[in-house]
């Protein structure tokens, strides 16, 4: 079974409280990035092991603790389901706040789901989803979503887009890991809900619709913040840091003329 595992943007990201389990309290909107995704195949084999080939963006983790592999092991766990083996053609940048690998993980599990018959509902995938990361439940449902708690807690949002065109820039010598990101961050209130915020008209949406990582991420990785000037400079209606870095985006009225170093992934794509 082929999947393509697409990847998501943060609409916004607030950090409002750091928790007693060491958890940090969110509010953000996620939306899917359909035409940038990876390519994620899921087969029965006999017997009870998992077998992972990967390919593309080569990702600096072992095969035994990919996501994928560590999916496919709590499927095996919690139904006794047999043996799969998992292929994986990485397209989506890692360690860039674009949820390519909790999207390549949540696509094992429905695959097992079934090529095994398992019937499971989207809340069950979703739960078993919410297992192995924040955000990994998304992308069982993969469409606007307020999502709040650590990320795992969502209810539908409506922010139609449809018309714009997106920008998603990395620099590719450049990554932000979970761990940096929340060192830096100080959780506070904002005045004003993100779902409020996302009712004002576009244009008002830069500089109150925020992304609570930005600050320190930015003044460690100054390519970063170039990246996401290069997008306003370009014409972006609104431009963030997606997730807690290292990728930004863009939202532009047209197809966006953007010149960026030979070093920094680019994809464009029309919203539907």
């Amino acid at each position: 079974m082929l999947i393509r595992a697409n990847c998501k943007i943060n609409l916004g990201l607030f950090v409002t409280r750091k928790r007693e389990d060491g958890y940090h309290e969110l509010e953000t909107v996620m939306l899917p990035v359909r035409e940038l995704y990876d390519v994620v195949e899921v087969e029965r084999i006999e017997g009870e092991g998992v077998l992972f080939e990967g390919r593309g963006i080569e990702v600096d983790c072992p095969a035994d603790k990919n996501l994928c592999v560590r999916a496919a092991r709590l499927m095996q766990e919690r139904f006794c389901v047999g043996g799969v083996e998992i292929k994986l053609d990485k397209r989506v940048p890692f360690g860039a706040g674009l949820g390519g690998g909790s999207s390549d993980a949540t696509a094992v599990i429905v695959a097992i789901n079934e090529v095994y018959n398992l019937g499971l509902d989207k809340p069950t995938l979703a739960a078993l989803a919410a297992e192995l990361g924040s955000d990994t439940p998304f992308f069982v449902y993969n469409t606007p979503q307020l999502c709040t708690g650590r990320g795992e807690i969502m209810s539908p949002v409506d922010v139609d887009l449809s018309g714009l065109w997106l920008a998603v820039a990395k620099p590719m010598n450049e990554g932000v890991s979970t761990k940096e990101a929340y060192s830096g961050i100080k959780p506070k209130m904002p005045a004003e809900s993100l779902t409020q915020l996302l009712k004002r008209a576009r244009r008002e949406w830069q500089g109150s619709v925020a992304n609570d990582f930005e600050p320190h991420i930015f003044a460690a990785h100054p390519a970063i913040a170039e990246l996401k000037q290069s997008m306003l400079d370009a014409g972006a209606v609104y431009a963030a840091m997606s997730g807690s870095g290292s990728a930004v985006f863009g939202l532009f009225d047209t197809k966006p003329s953007l010149t960026l170093g030979a070093d920094t992934f680019l994809h464009i794509e029309q919203i539907e």
